[in-house]
This record gives C-alpha cells, sequence and structure tokens, in this order.
C-alpha cells in the first residue's frame, strides 16, 4: 500500500531526525496527523521560529538567538578557563554537572580527513583568534574519545603549546557505579593510563 503524496512526504521529512527510520518516521507522521494535531502545528510553528531566529553565539559558537549567549554574558563565569566541546549538546552535558564554572568555545564536529573535515571547517582559526584575545590560563580539551576526537584534542594542544597556557583533556575511563568486567578494554586502558594518587 503506498500513502498520500503529502503524507509520504511528512513521513520523509521525518526521517531527517537521527535515529528515526521508515517505520519510526510512519508511526510519528500518523500520530500526528490522528492523534494530535494541535501538538502538530505547534511543532510546526515553535520548529519554523527556531529555524528563523536561533544561529550561533558570536564568542563560543553555542546554539543562541542573541548575539552572546547566557554563559558568555554572566559576569559569575570564571573567564581564566576555557572548555572546548564537539557540539552545542556536549554544552549542555556539561552545565548539567553543575561541576564547572568557565566558559565555553564550540567546534561543530572534530577532525575527519576522510570526510574532508579540516581545521578551518571546525573553526580552530577562530579558537586561537579568541585564546590569543583574551586571558586564558587553561584549555580543558573535552572532545570525545574517538579516534577523531582525540586526533582534534592533539592538534588543538600542538596549536597553543607555544602560549604557555595550560591545556587539560578530560578523563575517562571506567563509569561510577560500573563493574570492571563489563568495562571494554579501551575504555579500562584509558582509566588505567589516568589513574591518580589517592594520598
Amino acid at each position: 500500500m503506498s500513502f498520500s503524496p503529502l503524507i509520504q512526504q511528512l513521513i520523509t521529512a521525518l526521517r531527517c531526525l537521527p535515529s528515526v527510520g521508515p517505520k519510526s518516521a510512519q508511526r510519528m507522521a500518523f500520530h500526528l496527523l490522528e492523534r494530535d494535531s494541535e501538538g502538530a502545528l505547534a511543532l510546526s510553528e515553535i520548529l519554523q521560529k527556531a529555524v528563523a531566529e536561533v544561529g550561533h553565539c558570536r564568542q563560543c559558537r553555542t546554539l543562541s538567538e542573541h548575539e552572546l549567549c547566557e554563559i558568555c554574558k554572566s559576569e559569575s563565569r570564571d573567564r581564566s578557563i576555557l572548555c572546548v566541546l564537539e557540539s552545542p549538546v556536549d554544552v549542555l552535558a556539561i552545565e548539567q554537572t553543575g561541576g564547572y564554572n568557565g566558559l565555553y568555545f564550540v567546534l561543530s564536529g572534530h577532525l575527519s580527513p576522510i570526510d574532508g573535515i579540516g581545521p578551518e571547517d571546525l573553526g580552530i582559526d577562530k579558537l586561537l583568534d579568541y585564546i590569543h584575545a583574551t586571558e586564558i590560563n587553561e584549555i580543558i580539551l573535552a572532545t570525545n574519545p574517538t579516534v577523531e576526537g582525540e586526533a582534534t584534542a592533539h592538534f588543538i594542544a600542538a596549536q597553543v603549546k607555544e602560549l604557555g597556557i595550560k591545556v587539560t583533556r578530560i578523563a575517562h575511563g571506567v563509569p561510577v557505579g560500573g563493574e570492571l568486567e563489563f568495562v571494554d578494554g579501551g575504555t579500562l586502558a584509558h582509566a588505567m593510563a589516568g589513574r591518580r594518587s589517592l594520598l
């Protein structure tokens, strides 16, 4: 059975979302059309508004509807520490921990020569300009613990090496509450290499 062209277009449009396959998109489309037409209209309206009004913060490059995001505008943030991340969703993840009070810089991805993504595509030149123009004492490289994330972190560290700024990398290893027998070898190796003294 084939759907009407408009329904098929809706299903196809919903597949642009991450992890949404044909069946999930079909269920969403029918739910919105049959059971929640008000929700569908509200979703359509706010989606159009968000796409039109949300851009990137001029300073840290996270998503914001203002020229400067709330974090960059805040006077209570520690402006001597800069955390470098791959995406705006990573900013949210770190903010939710409540354990960091510095500033951020979002790269919009990681180095990937195979995909043709180089330093100029990530805004690393903007990161270096930002570091030169401010009084940063420490840069925390919080890129993902993937091959590309590690390569990106090492590339940035090499670029700022001459500036005399402390460069640190987030630790990764055994999760809190995890059991060693269920942790993969790569994670255990990182945990062993990043061990610290208790006394």
